[in-house]
C-alpha cells in the first residue's frame, strides 16, 4: 500500500496496522485500525420506587406533603403581616415583621422547589432519551409528534393520575403569590390620601439642615464645591420627635415615615455651572442646592452623586438627574425632576429651609400632578 501511495504521485490515506507511523510519508493521513469504540450507555438501573409500589406511594406522600408545607408557609407570611404590624414604627415590631414574613415566604418557595425536584427524581419516568433536531417550520406530522410528546410526558409524570400531587402543587402555586399581594397593602394607608401625605414634610421656614444621621447642623462654609451631604431636618431625631405635634411631624405618625419624606441631598456647584429656572433663582445659596433624595420613579433613595457631571443616579432603576439643570430627568424611567427644597442661611451662617417643598415628594405613580 505504501508503494501505491508513492505511485499515485499525491497524498494518500493509509490504514496503519500499528502505532508506528514513521513509515508514512509527509502529507499522508493515517487511520488507526484500533480506534476506541463507542461504549454506549451503561445498563439502566431501576430506582427503588420503580421496583416497589409501596415505596413509590411513600415518596408520593412526601411530595404532596412538601406542597402542603409550601401552602402553609404562604399563609403564614400573610398572617405574620397581619399580626406583626409596622405602622407604629418601633424597631422591634419591624424586625419581627420582617423575620416572620420572610420566613413564611422562604418556606413557601423552598418547599415547592424541593417538592418539584423530588417528584422528578423519585416518581417521574426514569429513562434515557434522544431528542433529534429538525428543520423549522415543522410539518403536520412533526407537530402531531410534539403533541404526542406532551401526552407521553403526562403519562410518565403521572400529572393526571397522581391527583394528590397535582392538586397540592396547584394549591402551592396559587398560595405562593398571596404574601406578595398582601404586602401591597403596605404601600399606602387605605384611610388616607397618599397625595396629601406626600405634600407635607417636616421642613418649615427657618428649619436648619442637619447631617444624617448625627443631626449636626450644617454651615454654608462647610459645603465645598463638589461635595454632597445627606441631610435631614434638625428636629428629626428620636428624642425630639416624640414631643412634636402632628403639624411639626409633617403629617407623619412615626419617625421612619417622617424621615422617608424629608431626606434631602445637599450639593455645591460652581455658580457659573448652575442653570437655574427664573422662578427658583432665590432657592439656592452661593451655588448650594438641596433636592429631595426620594426618586420620582418608585421612591428609591437617590444617593449617588457624580461631581464632574453633576448627575444624581438612582441605583434601583438607573434614573439620572442633572443637578445643574434643576435636577431634570436625563435618563431612565423617572417622569419628573426631583423636588427642590428652597434654602438660605441664618444669622449664624447655618443653612436653613425657606419653606417646605413646593410639590409632593416621592414617586409619580399616584398621578398627583393631574
Amino acid at each position: 500500500m505504501a508503494e501505491e501511495a508513492k505511485n499515485s504521485g499525491g497524498d494518500a490515506v493509509v490504514a496503519a496496522q500499528s502505532h508506528d507511523v514513521d513509515v508514512a510519508s509527509a502529507g499522508t493521513a493515517v487511520i488507526s485500525s484500533d480506534a476506541v469504540q463507542n461504549p454506549g450507555l451503561p445498563p439502566h438501573r431501576k430506582r427503588v420506587t420503580d421496583l416497589d409500589p409501596q415505596k413509590a406511594k411513600r415518596q408520593e406522600r412526601v411530595v404532596y406533603s412538601l406542597f402542603y408545607i409550601s401552602i402553609a408557609g404562604s399563609l403564614g407570611a400573610v398572617l405574620a403581616y397581619m399580626f406583626f404590624p409596622i405602622e407604629t414604627g418601633e424597631m422591634m415590631a419591624i424586625r419581627l415583621h420582617t423575620l416572620f414574613v420572610g420566613l413564611g415566604m422562604a418556606l413557601a418557595l423552598l418547599a415547592v422547589g424541593i417538592g418539584a425536584v423530588h417528584w422528578g427524581k423519585a416518581l417521574m419516568a426514569d429513562h434515557e432519551s434522544i431528542d433529534m433536531r429538525h428543520p423549522v417550520p415543522s410539518d403536520e406530522e412533526t407537530m402531531q409528534a410534539a403533541a404526542d410528546v406532551f401526552t407521553v410526558s403526562n403519562e410518565e409524570s403521572g400529572f393526571s393520575r397522581r391527583s394528590l400531587v397535582r392538586n397540592s402543587l396547584l394549591g402551592a402555586l396559587i398560595a405562593f403569590p398571596l404574601p406578595g399581594i398582601t404586602l401591597l397593602r403596605g404601600l399606602a394607608p387605605q384611610d388616607q390620601d397618599p397625595v396629601e401625605l406626600a405634600k407635607h414634610t417636616m421642613w418649615t421656614k427657618g428649619m436648619r439642615l442637619a447631617r444624617d444621621p448625627s443631626g449636626v447642623p450644617i454651615k454654608a462654609s462647610e459645603v465645598t464645591i463638589g461635595s454632597a451631604f445627606h441631610v435631614i431636618p434638625e428636629t428629626l431625631n428620636h428624642h425630639d420627635f416624640e414631643h412634636l405635634n402632628a403639624e411639626e411631624r409633617g403629617g407623619s405618625e412615626n419617625f421612619l415615615d417622617a424621615k422617608a419624606k424629608a431626606i434631602v441631598l445637599l450639593m455645591r456647584l460652581d455658580q457659573s455651572e448652575l442653570n437655574e429656572l427664573p422662578e427658583r433663582e432665590s432657592w439656592s445659596y452661593d451655588g448650594i442646592v438641596a433636592y429631595s433624595k426620594v426618586c420620582t420613579h418608585v421612591g428609591c433613595p437617590v444617593a449617588l452623586y457624580e461631581q464632574h457631571t453633576h448627575h444624581l443616579l438612582c441605583p434601583c432603576h438607573q434614573s439620572q438627574f442633572d443637578v445643574s439643570e434643576h435636577a431634570k430627568v436625563i435618563f431612565g424611567p423617572a417622569k419628573r425632576p426631583l423636588p427642590q427644597l428652597p434654602i438660605t442661611v441664618d444669622e449664624e451662617g447655618y443653612l436653613v429651609a425657606q419653606s417646605d417643598f413646593h410639590e409632593p415628594v416621592g414617586p409619580s405613580y399616584w398621578e398627583r400632578l393631574k
